[in-house]
C-alpha cells in the first residue's frame, strides 16, 4: 500500500504546475519536492509555496430579509394576519411559508426574521407548553409561555438569532398579545406589526383600529393590512394568511392570495 502511495504522489509531483505565479520546469521543480516517502529527501520549501487567503477574511454573505405579521386584540379576541414571502436578498425563495406558528389549541406564535430560529424555538415552546400541562393540570398562561421563550432568547443574544415574534393566546385570565425578539425583549400591548412591512400595516391599523371592532370588521382589517404591506413592500408578499382568537381557541379564518386580494382593496383611496 505505500508502494502504491508513493508511485501515485510521484506522478502528481511529475506534473508542471504553477509556483508564485510562474510556471516551474520538472528539473527545477525536483529541487525544491521529492517524494515525502523518502527520508532522505530534502525538506520542501514552504516559503515558496503560493500564499492562501485567511479564510476569515472572505466577507460572508448576508441575505437580507423580510415579512409582514402583525397581531391586535379588541373586546372579541385577538386576530393574527401575516404573509408568506420568504426573501434572501433580491430573491423569493418561497411564496408558501407558514409564519404563523400553531403551540397548542389556545396559542399562536409569529415568524419573522429567520425562519429556523424561528421555528425551532417555538416548537420547544410547544413542547415546554406541553410538559407544563402534564405536570400541572392545567393550561400554562400566556404571559409564562412568553417569558420562557424570552428567557432563551435572552441566553443566546448577541450569537446569531434572528427573531422577532408575537405570541398571543387565550388563558383564564383573558386574551394577551406579547412581542419577542432574539435580544430576550418582551413587550405586551394591544397592537403590534412586525417585519420590513410593518410601517405599511401600521398605516392602515392607526388609521382604523379601535378596541370595540366587531370580529368581522377587525378580520377585515387585519387582512387588509397586510395586504396594502405586501403591495408595498418587496420583501413581502404571496398568500395572506388570517387566524382569530377567543376563549374557544383559535380558528384559521382565510388564506387569500395577494394578487386576489389586489382586486378587492386595490382600488381603495384612488376614488376619492
Amino acid at each position: 500500500m505505500l508502494a502504491t502511495l508513493g508511485d501515485s504522489l510521484s506522478d502528481i509531483l511529475r506534473t508542471k504546475f504553477t509556483l508564485q505565479d510562474r510556471d516551474l520546469p520538472i528539473d527545477e521543480m525536483n529541487d525544491l519536492t521529492t517524494d515525502p516517502l523518502d527520508s532522505a529527501a530534502p525538506k520542501l520549501d514552504l516559503t515558496k509555496l503560493p500564499i492562501c487567503p485567511n479564510p476569515s477574511a472572505i466577507p460572508r454573505i448576508d441575505f437580507k430579509k423580510g415579512t409582514t405579521t402583525l397581531g391586535f386584540r379588541f373586546k372579541e379576541g385577538i386576530c393574527i394576519a401575516v404573509d408568506s414571502r420568504a426573501s434572501q436578498g433580491q430573491y423569493i425563495a418561497s411564496q408558501t411559508v407558514q409564519k404563523v406558528l400553531e403551540i397548542n389549541q389556545f396559542m399562536l406564535g409569529t415568524m419573522a426574521g429567520g425562519a429556523a430560529d424561528c421555528q425551532f424555538w417555538f416548537r420547544v415552546i410547544s413542547q415546554e407548553c406541553r410538559l407544563w400541562e402534564l405536570r400541572n393540570g392545567t393550561r400554562i398562561t400566556i404571559a409564562a409561555a412568553s417569558k420562557i421563550l424570552a428567557n432563551i432568547t435572552y441566553g443566546y443574544r448577541n450569537r446569531g438569532l434572528s427573531m422577532g415574534s408575537m405570541l398571543a393566546g387565550y388563558d383564564n385570565l383573558g386574551a394577551h398579545l406579547y412581542y419577542i425578539d432574539d435580544q430576550g425583549d418582551r413587550i405586551k400591548h394591544d397592537v403590534f406589526s412586525v417585519g420590513s412591512g410593518s410601517v405599511y400595516a401600521y398605516g392602515v391599523l392607526d388609521s382604523e383600529y379601535k378596541w370595540d371592532l366587531t370580529a368581522e370588521n377587525a378580520i377585515d382589517l387585519a387582512r387588509r393590512s397586510i395586504y396594502h404591506a405586501t403591495h408595498r413592500d418587496a420583501f413581502s408578499g404571496g398568500y395572506v394568511s388570517v387566524y382569530y382568537i377567543t376563549k374557544d381557541g383559535w380558528t384559521k379564518v382565510s388564506r387569500d392570495d395577494q394578487t386576489e386580494l389586489h382586486k378587492r382593496y386595490g382600488q381603495e383611496g384612488k376614488d376619492r
